[in-house]
C-alpha cells in the first residue's frame, strides 16, 4: 500500500482509509494510482461482501494535492496523464460490483467529493461540509464524474456546485441528495456499520447483479441487453432464490450462500 492509504479487513468488510490528517487527507497521485488496486482486491476476495472509504482524523479528504500539480500537471499534456490516473480511481470506483460506501466526516471537497460521489452510498457526519472546486482552479470536471453528479443530485445542483464552487454542509447536502442520510458524532459510526451489516444479511447474488443493471442505466442505456438477462437468468437459476423463497414461506431469516 502506497504512503497515504491504509486497507485493512474487518470480518466482511474491508476499509479503506486516507491517512494524511495534517494535509487534510489530500489525495496524492500514488494515492490516486493505487485505488484500482485495492478495488480489484475487493471485488476478488470472496470474505469480503462491501468496502468502505473513510478518512483518518477529522476530514473525509479535501481533494487532490494541489501541492503536486506545478510537478505534476504543468503541461497540458501532464495534466491529461493525471487525469487519466484519477479517472481509473474513479471508474474502479463506479464498476465495483460489491457496494461501496463513503463514511464522510469534515471535508469533503474537489477530488475527495469526487471519490465519495462515485460511491455506493454516502453517509456524512453532521458538520461535513462539501463543495467541488474546478471553477477555482481553470479545470474542467471530467465527463464520468459529471454525469454521476448530474445523475445524483440535478443539473440544477450539479451547476450551483461546479459553476460556483461554493459548499455546502450535510444537512443541505442530504436535502439535495448528495448524501443518504446524516448522523450526530456520537452515532455516526455505529449507523454507517450498521447500514453495512444490512447488506451483508442480503443476497449477495441480487445486490451484485441489480448494483451492475443500475450502473448501465446511469450511464444511459435505456433498455434491457443481453448481460442484463443473463443477470436476471443466473440469479434466478441460483442457490440464493431457493433459499430466499423457502425462508420466506417458513417465515424465518434467509441464510444466503453466495458469496
Amino acid at each position: 500500500m502506497v504512503e497515504g492509504l491504509r486497507f485493512e479487513r474487518d470480518g466482511g468488510v474491508g476499509r479503506l482509509t486516507f491517512t494524511r490528517p495534517e494535509k487534510k487527507n489530500a489525495i496524492t497521485y500514488q494515492m490516486w494510482s493505487a485505488i484500482p488496486d485495492v478495488v480489484a482486491e475487493v471485488e476478488a476476495d470472496p470474505e469480503i461482501i462491501a468496502l468502505v472509504l473513510t478518512g483518518a482524523g477529522t476530514d473525509f479528504s479535501a481533494g487532490a494535492d494541489i501541492s503536486e500539480f506545478g510537478r505534476l500537471r504543468s503541461t497540458a499534456e501532464s495534466a491529461a496523464a493525471y487525469d487519466k490516473v484519477v479517472e481509473a480511481a474513479v471508474t474502479a470506483l463506479t464498476e465495483m460490483r460489491k457496494p461501496s460506501v463513503a463514511m464522510i466526516r469534515g471535508n469533503c471537497v474537489g477530488g475527495g467529493c469526487q471519490v465519495s460521489v462515485a460511491c455506493d452510498f454516502r453517509f456524512a457526519q453532521a458538520g461535513a461540509r462539501f463543495g467541488i472546486t474546478p471553477a477555482k482552479l481553470g479545470i474542467v470536471y471530467d465527463f464520468r464524474s459529471t454525469r454521476q453528479l448530474v445523475g445524483l443530485i440535478g443539473p440544477a445542483h450539479a451547476r450551483y456546485l461546479l459553476l460556483s464552487g461554493r459548499f455546502v454542509d450535510a444537512a443541505r447536502a442530504r436535502e439535495i441528495g448528495l448524501v443518504n442520510d446524516v448522523f450526530t458524532a456520537e452515532e455516526f459510526e455505529a449507523e454507517v456499520y450498521s447500514f453495512v451489516d444490512t447488506l451483508g444479511q442480503r443476497s449477495q447474488a441480487s445486490i451484485r447483479g441489480m448494483n451492475r443493471i443500475i450502473e448501465k442505466i446511469s450511464a444511459g442505456q435505456r433498455e434491457s441487453d443481453s448481460e442484463v438477462e443473463a443477470i436476471r437468468s443466473a440469479a434466478v437459476h441460483g442457490p440464493d432464490y431457493a433459499e430466499g423463497v423457502a425462508a420466506f414461506l417458513d417465515g424465518r431469516p434467509p441464510r444466503f450462500t453466495y458469496r
